[in-house]
């Protein structure tokens, strides 16, 4: 018998591998943060001895899921500013908002907000764009969660940054001082191309270059956007990233609704990844992005909420379930994003387009323990004929009872471990008057 650490047994396991393998009475095995072991029970028990075993009867154990787009700390902003146009909602709501209010406080307790609700509903990892960042990736490392961060980056004056080289020396500060940590890595993110020139964005490649970073930005979000920027820069967007030496095989891109199809040849070209928001870009109206059209033409597309100001939460079931729906009706279609593929989009699609496949997003030997199991128990779950059905149509976030990430338990029996979460949810209603005061609400 070879020893470990922690044993999963008895459930169904998803390993959202190659072959998309499903195990009935399965185990995993895990030893410090890794995978060591997977296959059926049966083998699995009479060749390792854990020291906590975890019975996953009735159970589906599969990846966690990765939320490959989101602003944590702006939990802080739930509901401030609903029902309205993207760029009325950023200048002169979110904006003014933000200048007033967000720092290093916000932005940690925030971000501790988000990762309660992320644990609870299913997220392991989660990409990260918002400001004081270094606040972001304290507070995913203690809560134990996998993280790509990045500073925004902006031509203009930002609450952590006054000037575009403040942002860029800020984020190789976060570079130098996370790598090589277990759970949080970098990226490099200016805001948009509305926000940011050129030379900026030159910047920030060759920053992204130097550190063998990913490079990420809000991309096409919709029609104004598209119309505005062609006018502003003489050439589609895509074109003009292609020119700046922008896009390669690190780079990828959040919302792409605006895309056409030589954008999307562009952008497969050149090995780009894409973000999909389904519920952000329905709640401010952006429109459908041809998700379809760039998983046909070769791109990797993930999955992520956006932030809790234009969703309203985080929880990345729902998303699955709102992006093959949103899909199907949009192309009158109901045949096209079928479970399996929202459910892959979730997972190892997610960590591929954070450059993370060789990390996390399946169930395989080598890889590192981020787990979670879903409790099948339930009416709403009640016959169960296809997993990826009832994961797409059918489970809830609060359906996760057990997550595991980087092989630690992270939340047991729907208990959170790592996170107190009535003392984070204290401090955020309390920087929750602090806004309301600043805005005169």
């Amino acid at each position: 018998m070879r020893d470990a650490d922690i044993c999963i047994t008895g459930g169904t396991l998803l390993l959202m591998d190659e072959a998309e393998q499903i195990i009935h009475d399965g185990a995993v095995v895990m030893k410090g943060d890794t995978i060591v072991a997977v296959g059926g029970a049966r083998d699995i028990n009479s060749a390792w001895q854990a020291g906590k075993i975890i019975d996953a009867r009735n159970c589906i154990v599969m990846p966690g899921l990765v939320n490959a787009h989101t602003h944590a700390a702006m939990t802080c902003f739930r509901g401030i500013s609903d029902d309205r146009e993207l760029m009325d909602w950023l200048n002169n709501y979110i904006f003014p908002a933000e200048a007033k209010n967000v720092d290093p406080e916000l932005a940690y307790w925030g971000t501790l907000l988000a990762c309660a609700e992320m644990i609870r509903s299913g997220t392991t990892t989660f990409c990260d764009m918002y400001l004081f960042e270094d606040e972001t990736a304290l507070a995913a490392s203690e809560a134990g969660m996998r993280c790509l961060a990045g500073e925004g980056l902006f031509d203009f004056p930002s609450p952590n940054a006054k000037t575009p080289e403040e942002g860029l020396a800020y984020t190789r500060m976060l570079l130098d001082k996370w790598t090589g940590h277990s759970l949080i890595s970098i990226a490099v993110e200016p805001h948009a191309l509305y926000t940011c020139s050129a030379p900026l964005l030159k910047d920030a490649k060759t920053l992204a270059d130097e550190y063998g970073a990913p490079m990420a930005v809000h991309l096409l979000e919709n029609l104004q956007e598209k119309t505005s920027l062609e006018e502003k820069l003489g050439m589609r967007a895509t074109v003009f990233l292609r020119e700046l030496g922008i896009l390669d095989d690190r780079f990828f891109a959040f919302h792409c609704v605006a895309v056409d199809e030589e954008d999307i040849d562009i952008m497969a070209d050149h090995g780009c990844k894409v973000v999909h928001n389904p519920e952000s870009n329905m709640k401010l109206a952006s429109g459908i992005a041809p998700v379809t059209a760039m998983l046909e033409r070769g791109i990797i597309v993930g999955l992520g909420t956006d932030g809790a100001a234009s969703n309203n939460n985080l929880d990345m079931f729902q998303e699955m379930d709102t992006a093959a729906k949103l899909e199907k009706v949009g192309r009158l279609d109901p045949t096209v994003m079928p479970a399996s593929t929202v459910t892959r989009m979730a997972t190892r699609y997610g960590a591929t387009a954070l450059g993370m496949e060789h990390i996390t997003g399946s169930l395989e030997t080598g890889k590192k323990a981020d787990i979670i199991i879903i409790d099948m128990d339930k009416p709403h779950l009640t016959p169960l004929y296809n997993e990826y059905s009832h994961l797409a149509y059918a489970v809830h976030g609060d359906d996760v009872i057990t997550s595991i990430i980087n092989g630690k338990i992270v939340m047991e029996n729907r208990q959170l471990l790592t996170i107190d979460e009535a003392a984070v949810m204290n401090r955020v209603r309390a920087i929750a008057e602090r806004i309301r005061t600043s805005l005169a609400m």
